[in-house]
């Protein structure tokens, strides 16, 4: 069983930078597809970033392209969301999310990551 465990969360001005990071546990760390998941209040949970086992190739929302930067260490079991220029609707509950289950390289939709984090609340204010 894969444990994932979130930090990084907080409350930061529109334009501001957080870095969100994502421990895992439990199977080998490079054997998993890894990405962030984010949602806000009356919205689908929606897929911001996510990383292939080797990190060679990802994957960003339009929202967030040029601004969020996913990456991960395989040696140490994370993986982090760099995320800059925030705006207010950034506002959301981010969460690490992980398969194991797919020969593909990314992976794109909510129901194919068996893995989850509990969440960790980012809040941009105006």
């Amino acid at each position: 069983q894969v444990q994932l465990v979130e930090s990084g969360g907080g409350l930061v001005q529109t334009g501001g930078s957080l870095r969100l990071s994502c421990a895992a546990s439990g199977r080998t760390f490079s054997t998993l597809i890894v990405g962030w998941f984010r949602q806000a209040p009356g919205k689908e949970r929606e897929l911001v970033a996510a990383i292939s086992r080797s990190g060679r190739n990802t994957y960003y929302a339009d929202s967030v392209k040029g601004r969020f930067t996913i990456s991960r260490d395989n040696a140490k079991n994370t993986q982090d969301l760099q995320m800059i220029s925030l705006k207010p609707e950034d506002t959301a509950v981010y969460y690490c999310a992980a398969t194991s289950s797919y020969n593909s390289p990314l992976v794109y939709t909510r129901s194919a990551y068996e893995h989850w984090g509990q969440g960790t609340q980012v809040t941009v204010s105006s």
